[in-house]
């Protein structure tokens, strides 16, 4: 079966220095996947290179067997690889629903600018009204951006990567900033994400990770130490000698 996301042999050089070194990873269809590993792994450098912010030195990123190592960015996304989107992409003024209805018109190819025809327009609304409730948020949808909570709008964030409707979303650090107290709502989120998107989320804290993923690989300097089940890495003796000490900020 064709993996949703894979890497083969993705190795990255800045001159001398090696950033990535001969990564190989696949995502299967639906799985749920974190990747973690110490800070300076080289694991938002990896990531860079599968949304195509960067450019591998060597090795090739298939989408949905696709290969999509010289795309842009935008193509990947149309291809169905999405990334949560940053808090300064989502328009402040407007309500939760108008942005999610904006990702809606965007990926019809639809006149963003129009806000007008996106509130005009039932199919998209109730569209929106759909991926909304699905995902335990429709309470906030009359709510403008500006007004919610920093949690909240990482919650909006996801909301708006799922309105494109990926094959693949990437979550980079979901939970990070969110106080504890609106964690626990980010979770629930992470349990609804619909089960036909395989998820590659990159996090810090171990006890999201050990509760949300199938699959864990562990980069260290830029290669995979180990890929396993949670019980296989969360037993690993190499593991535990790369995270001793560093528990919840490795």
């Amino acid at each position: 079966m064709t993996a949703a996301l894979e890497l083969q042999g993705l190795s990255k050089q800045f001159g001398q220095l090696k950033v990535t070194q001969d990564v190989s990873l696949k995502l299967e269809k639906g799985v749920r996947h974190a990747l973690i590993g110490p800070n300076g792994a080289g694991k938002s450098t990896l990531v860079h290179q599968i949304t195509g912010l960067l450019q591998p030195s060597k090795g090739r990123v298939l989408l949905n067997g696709t290969d999509i190592t010289g795309m842009s960015p935008e193509k990947r996304v149309k291809l169905g690889l999405a990334r949560t989107f940053q808090i300064n992409s989502l328009f402040n003024r407007l309500t939760v629903a108008e942005n999610i209805g904006l990702a809606l018109s965007a990926r019809e190819g639809r006149d963003g600018r129009l806000f007008s025809s996106i509130t005009q327009s039932p199919e998209l609304m109730d569209e929106a009204a759909a991926l909304l409730h699905s995902l335990g948020l429709l309470e906030l949808a009359g709510r403008t951006i500006s007004d919610l909570a920093y949690g909240q709008r990482r919650l909006i964030e996801i909301a708006l990567a799922l309105a494109l409707k990926p094959s693949v979303l990437l979550l980079d650090e979901p939970v990070a900033g969110v106080p504890s107290t609106e964690g626990a709502r980010l979770f629930d989120l992470l349990e609804r994400l619909p089960q036909d998107v395989a998820v590659l989320v990159i996090e810090h804290d171990m006890d999201l990770v050990f509760r949300f993923a199938q699959r864990i690989t562990v980069l260290v300097e830029g290669a995979v130490l180990v890929e396993g089940t949670v019980k296989e890495v969360r037993n690993d003796p190499r593991v535990r000698a790369v995270y001793l000490g560093e528990r919840h900020h490795g």
